[in-house]
This record gives C-alpha cells, sequence and structure tokens, in this order.
C-alpha cells in the first residue's frame, strides 16, 4: 500500500470510529476567540457527528493551564484523542486546513 493511500486509509478509520477530545484556548472574547468556538462547534458538528467533547479554556481566568500544553499563541486547538496530540493555532476559518491538520481530512 502506497504512503498516500495509507494515509488516506488511517484518516478515513481514525474518524469512525473514535472520540474525539479537543481543547480550545482563548484570551477573553475577542473576535478571534468567538470565530475559532464557531468554527470549531461548526467543524466538529460536520464531521464528527457527537463524537466530540470541547473544552473551551480561557487563559485570562486561568493562564497556569498554558502550561501543561505548551501553549504560546492563541487561539490555539489542542487535538489530545485521539493519539497522538496535534495543535492548530488560528481561528479555523480555514476549514479544509483544520480538517487536514486534525487528520479529519486527507491531504489533497
Amino acid at each position: 500500500m502506497s504512503k498516500t493511500l495509507a494515509k488516506k486509509h488511517r484518516t478515513a478509520k481514525s474518524t469512525r470510529g473514535n472520540f474525539w477530545e479537543l481543547r480550545l484556548y482563548i484570551a477573553g472574547q475577542t473576535p478571534n476567540s468567538i470565530a475559532a468556538i464557531a468554527n470549531l462547534k461548526k467543524i466538529c458538528e460536520d464531521q464528527l457527528r457527537g463524537k466530540y467533547r470541547i473544552e473551551v479554556i480561557d487563559l485570562l481566568k486561568k493562564p497556569q493551564l498554558a502550561k501543561g500544553d505548551q501553549i504560546v499563541a492563541i487561539p490555539t486547538l489542542v487535538r489530545r484523542l485521539p493519539p497522538p496530540v496535534k495543535k492548530i493555532v488560528g481561528n479555523l476559518s480555514k476549514t479544509e486546513r483544520a480538517l487536514v491538520g486534525l487528520d479529519i481530512q486527507p491531504v489533497r
């Protein structure tokens, strides 16, 4: 099986049966933070259909939590499950990039 075909197979398989644990780090109710929350909810509803949990962490309220996931920019999305851990920085407005970054959709 070619590397590309193997990645497509693994990606399609991973979205079917796994539960997704996502943690979104934001800083207050800025336009970028609000956009990141809305974009993440849309991606999850469209692609993961009830097999996900989103935890939104406001670093203005709990800055100590940034250290655990080594957050250096916000908004940042951390995919904790399924392994491996992945991070995406930004408001997730480029849906296709977010899907590829989360391994929901293969690289085209």
